[in-house]
């Protein structure tokens, strides 16, 4: 039997498999992108960058929201750091067409893809997500996707 699971199930599957073996780094997009803006402000970015390249697997999700143009240079850093040295798994809502405008810079988004994909294995999740399937099994949505007309009105 095979099981659907969303992009963040799986995430957090993996990583707390891993975790348990002491090998992972969890981080938030933006909890990533404030502690390399800050250790940048603060003159330890090369040593920040350095342990973030330590572990062997480094798991993040991105897309939810663009990155300010510096923290897309940053982000591009760290991933720089970890090509072919650690692992990088991650999730995001976006197609990587759709990076040129995560990163808010196309050149920049390109050269991150290049390094990420090189070595990887991609999957890609379709359909609702475990949240939405949830919600119109029981009625609470439209079959034809959440607007904020549907979402209003079944909140009430």
């Amino acid at each position: 039997m095979v099981q659907v699971v969303s992009a963040s199930h799986l995430y957090v599957r993996v990583g707390r498999d891993d975790m348990n073996r002491c090998r992972s780094v969890f981080h938030t997009p933006y909890s990533l992108r404030r502690l390399c803006c800050r250790s940048r402000h603060d003159g330890t970015l090369d040593k920040q960058l350095t342990q973030l390249a330590r572990p062997k697997l480094l798991i993040n999700e991105l897309g939810y929201l663009p990155f300010e143009a510096n923290a897309a240079h940053l982000f591009f850093q760290l991933v720089s750091r970890r090509y072919e040295k650690g692992s990088i798994l991650i999730t995001s809502n976006r197609s990587v067409g759709e990076w040129g405008g995560v990163f808010r810079d196309p050149v920049v988004a390109t050269a991150i893809l290049d390094r990420l994909l090189h070595h990887s294995a991609a999957l890609s999740i379709r359909g609702d997500s475990y949240r939405l399937r949830e919600k119109r099994r029981s009625g609470l949505l439209q079959k034809a996707g959440p607007t904020l007309e549907n979402t209003e009105t079944n909140a009430q």
